[in-house]
């Protein structure tokens, strides 16, 4: 399952629409239509409003162990809290230093 599918076995559920799940998550209903239109994953900032809105935390959202996606574990939420606080220049060395890693 994909993160999308995801989000939308979870919005179906609750039986909300995806401009519900917009409202719901304080996003605009495009950065959601544009998501299911171009069926790509969602920046972290958007995942965890969506998840906000579901109410639950990013880590109960990849608890599923049939989600295709990233997995978090201990560091996940201090590497996602230290990296939002950095400089875009900041970020590029980052993204940088970890796919020189992988």
């Amino acid at each position: 399952m994909t993160i999308i599918e995801k989000i939308d076995k979870l919005r179906e559920e609750r039986g909300w629409s995806v401009n519900y799940l917009a409202m719901e998550a304080m996003l605009t209903q495009s950065t959601l239509n544009n998501l299911y239109a171009r069926n790509t994953e969602p920046k972290i900032s958007t995942l965890r409003a969506i998840c906000g809105a579901f109410n639950m935390t990013l880590s109960e959202f990849f608890a599923d162990e049939n989600l295709e996606g990233p997995v978090t574990d201990d560091y996940a939420d201090e590497l996602q809290s230290r990296y939002m606080k950095l400089t875009e220049a900041q970020k590029k060395a980052v993204i940088s230093l970890l796919r020189s890693m992988t």
